[in-house]
């Protein structure tokens, strides 16, 4: 390829020679889908704006800016031809509003200080290209760049109807803040009635797990493991599903069904709880030294608040199953596995079967 460089450059030359429209040509002109790792072009875009700069090639200049992403500069170039040239390059942008505006902007002072006319017709057209630019700029953007002793007469319906702009938006917002603020009252009476929520377990009622009564004395599920008891019931977890498991049962169940490293993090929490219950038992006894602290209820309350997270976030049941309900049948990657199953019929195989009405 480095073979051939020299003939594109000449051919470049040549170009440059002729009218814009054989250039233009040439320089539209790609490797098709170009060489791997290699450039898109035949030619060297920076020599390529030199020459056509050189030249004077104003159109060419622009296309060269366009393909090395330098839209000011060439907003800024094709500006000394036709504004509304202008205006279409800036259209190119539309993905990115920042720099599109930016370039609307260039284009705007450009109307206003640059036009040949009167006062009064630079602000004509200035207003009318506020209107061209889809609500992107407002009067109060190109306003810097009329003298300070402008009339603001002339701008009167421009203003009005940007001040019914901001109005709009303001009631917008303001009808967005009542739909907050509704939105979380809502969730505080959510969170208030949560509190206050109960349920009711049958005398029979079974652990899921032990199938034991749910309502079992404390003592015979041993209470140093820290949690409180219920009265004389051992502690226990009940399920909007009406699953009831004793905690322990629970612990045992999720600590035995989860993963190694979660089973692992379950335990260090039980083994914390214990230890700062003992703690606790030892300065009821008054066998606790002043230097030694008892836990304040605190800790002990984020910790038990960590545990009821790790196991207790949802039915150990029906948790899967309702997580199950969202999720397809057939997942996307299995779609080409599910393909693989279909019957295909021969044509001369296929035989029209009437059923009888």
């Amino acid at each position: 390829m480095l073979t051939i460089v020299p003939v594109y450059v000449f051919v470049m030359f040549l170009s440059t020679q002729e009218d814009d429209s054989s250039l233009l040509c040439f320089l539209q002109c790609k490797f098709g889908k170009g060489p791997e790792n290699g450039p898109e072009f035949f030619y060297d875009p920076k020599y390529a704006l030199r020459l056509c700069l050189k030249e004077k090639r104003m159109r060419a200049c622009v296309h060269i800016y366009r393909m090395m992403s330098m839209h000011e500069e060439a907003v800024a170039l094709v500006l000394q031809v036709d504004s509304e040239l202008a205006m279409a390059e800036a259209d190119e942008v539309e993905d990115d509003e920042d720099l599109r505006k930016k370039l609307l902007l260039m284009i705007a002072k450009h109307v206003v200080e640059q036009e040949k006319g009167t006062k009064r017709e630079n602000i004509r057209k200035a207003i009318a290209f506020l209107k061209e630019t889809d609500g992107l700029l407002k009067i109060e953007d190109i306003l810097p760049f009329f003298p300070d002793f402008v009339l603001i007469d002339n701008f009167k319906d421009a203003i009005c109807s940007s001040l019914e702009d901001y109005n709009k938006q303001i009631e917008q917002l303001k009808e967005e803040m009542n739909d907050a603020t509704r939105g979380s009252d809502n969730i505080r009476s959510d969170i208030s009635a949560l509190a206050q929520r109960y349920t009711v377990i049958e005398r029979d009622e079974e652990c899921g797990v032990c199938r034991r009564k749910i309502l079992t004395a404390g003592r015979e599920f041993g209470m140093g493991r820290g949690y409180t008891s219920v009265g004389q019931m051992a502690p226990l977890y009940v399920y909007p599903c009406g699953n009831a498991f004793h905690a322990q049962c629970l612990i045992a169940h999720v600590t035995r069904c989860t993963v190694e490293g979660h089973a692992e993090y379950i335990l260090d929490l039980q083994k914390q709880l214990t230890l700062m219950g003992n703690e606790a038992r030892r300065e009821s006894n008054g066998t606790l030294s002043s230097e030694e602290s008892v836990p304040s209820m605190t800790t002990v309350d984020k910790l038990r608040s960590q545990l009821d997270d790790a196991v207790a976030s949802e039915c150990p049941f029906f948790g899967d199953l309702i997580r199950e309900i969202s999720l397809p049948f057939i997942h996307p990657h299995e779609e080409q596995h599910v393909l693989s199953w279909d019957i295909k019929l021969n044509a001369g195989s296929q035989r029209n079967i009437s059923l009888p009405t």
